[in-house]
């Protein structure tokens, strides 16, 4: 894949443009920088003036600039200096939806080409406010919304940025923070950079980092992302899409939920995706989370030079048929010089949102999950050269599973996918169902505290090698449980 070398052409050729745009000052356009004024009206004639008269850059010098939904439109760059902020209005109704959206957004663009936000200031979304000004409209009976969970439903509540059709399109250096949603997100959008960008998004539930779905050609690099719910996540909402040619590098992610994750909308499917040289840490579910569960496939990735620190699971793999009668796929797949330690404390303890508790007790989960369905096995897995530190302790007291009992794990096909679904396990390092084509190889994997569990549970797990595994020191055949698995070479 050269997904890297397009990355960085589509960036140069972004900055060309820049250098060649005219740049216009907000001020000219009478937009007000009070933090008090409402501008939609203004900034919206700013950026039709610039698209009409050939493009460029809609400049917001320091300042805190007022405004409900503004759509961006073609050859037009929001740029925003260091200290002006674009502020999202409190009030629900100073945002709008179309018929091509099904969410309501501060910065909204449909079938552009050639937009972006970039500076060193920022987009604040006031999100909370926002939420509970939506709460009280519905308990006046002016806003209709399921109301699950003591919150109002995400399509009511406005996210930061959302494009839609798009190409063409440079998201760089900005801070996005306090969307009443998710924070943004790139729908069916081709040629997306997104590079040194800052997401401060806790204050509110469901607050994903980035949402990428069925994209053509992204790169997401050097950006720190601190998430409500998953940090960078990739779904596809298309049957006749899917997410192709992805670049994730050098981001360092904090979540309530998981660090990267594919899914759970995986309708259409995920193929050529390079995950290389990044830090999730804090990170109350998995740091990596590859699901296939609604009838799409999932293949080709390759993921390098992870390290995770304080997370509740470390990887999570999982087939489901969520859409009855849709059979999913996911294969293919290269995870290669990762470090990781797994706490026996909640990673996410202290934040505003924590991931909510699980049943409890319950020993802590094994690092690696890979879980697949009898129909549709995971397949072509490959594991080398991993350092995992994990809490140990676990207590047979509590809901034990014994290994002559592994049928009783339930296969949950059609549940919504998390690593902790399917309760007690009964490894601690690597549980691995219905696969085949798996590979570990130079695996070291310890416990703090001694555990009754073993380090890994195979079950109908066929063809597959495990070699130069050290587990606590020392790696003993017996060590691995086989139960219905075939064809297996473990040295």
């Amino acid at each position: 894949m050269n997904i890297k070398n397009n990355a960085l052409l589509f960036l140069l050729l972004f900055t060309s443009f820049s250098m060649f745009a005219k740049d216009y000052k907000a001020s000219l356009f009478g937009i007000n920088s009070d933090g008090k004024t409402l501008n939609t009206t203004s900034i919206q004639f700013a950026i039709n003036h610039i698209n009409a008269n050939g493009g460029g850059r809609l400049v917001f010098n320091v300042g805190r600039y007022l405004t409900g939904t503004i759509n961006l439109k073609s050859n037009v760059t929001l740029h925003f200096d260091e200290g002006a902020i674009l502020l999202g209005s409190t009030n629900p109704f100073d945002y709008e939806k179309t018929s091509a959206s099904w969410c309501y957004a501060l910065v909204v663009a449909y079938d552009q080409e050639n937009i972006g936000i970039t500076g060193k200031g920022i987009l604040d979304g006031q999100g909370v406010e926002v939420a509970r000004n939506v709460v009280e409209n519905i308990e006046k009976g002016l806003t209709k919304d399921s109301y699950k969970y003591g919150r109002p439903s995400e399509g009511n509540r406005p996210m930061l940025v959302y494009f839609k059709r798009c190409k063409d399109i440079k998201i760089i250096d900005i801070t996005y923070k306090n969307s009443a949603s998710w924070n943004q997100t790139y729908d069916l959008c081709k040629n997306l950079t997104i590079d040194g960008i800052t997401v401060d998004n806790t204050t509110y539930w469901n607050q994903d980092g980035i949402d990428i779905v069925d994209c053509d050609n992204v790169s997401i690099t050097n950006s720190y992302i601190d998430a409500a719910d998953d940090g960078i996540c990739l779904k596809s909402h298309d049957a006749n899409s899917f997410c192709n040619n992805i670049f994730i590098s050098n981001n360092k992610i904090r979540t309530s939920a998981n660090g990267i994750k594919f899914g759970t909308a995986s309708k259409g499917g995920f193929r050529n995706v390079k995950i290389v040289n990044n830090i999730v840490f804090d990170t109350y579910r998995s740091a990596i989370a590859l699901e296939s569960v609604d009838g799409g496939f999932l293949e080709n990735i390759e993921i390098d030079s992870l390290k995770v620190y304080n997370t509740g699971n470390l990887i999570y793999l999982t087939t489901g048929e969520r859409i009855k009668g849709k059979k999913s796929t996911l294969k293919n797949i290269k995870i290669s010089n990762v470090y990781a330690e797994i706490p026996a404390t909640k990673p996410d303890a202290g934040y505003g949102f924590e991931g909510p508790i699980e049943d409890q007790p319950r020993n802590i989960s094994p690092a690696i999950i890979i879980k697949g369905l009898p129909e549709s096995i995971i397949s072509d897995v490959v594991f080398k050269n991993f350092v995992i530190k994990h809490a140990g302790g676990g207590n047979a007291k509590f809901a034990n599973v014994p290994l002559n009992q592994i049928e009783s794990i339930p296969e949950l096909p059609a549940q919504y996918p998390e690593f902790s679904m399917f309760k007690e396990l009964p490894a601690w390092g690597a549980y691995i169902r219905h696969a085949s084509g798996i590979q570990f190889s130079n695996i070291k994997m310890q416990t703090d505290k001694n555990d009754f569990r073993v380090p890994v549970v195979l079950d109908d797990v066929q063809k597959s090698k495990f070699s130069d595994l050290k587990i606590n020191g020392k790696f003993k055949n017996q060590d691995v449980f086989q139960n219905k698995s075939t064809e297996n070479q473990v040295k």
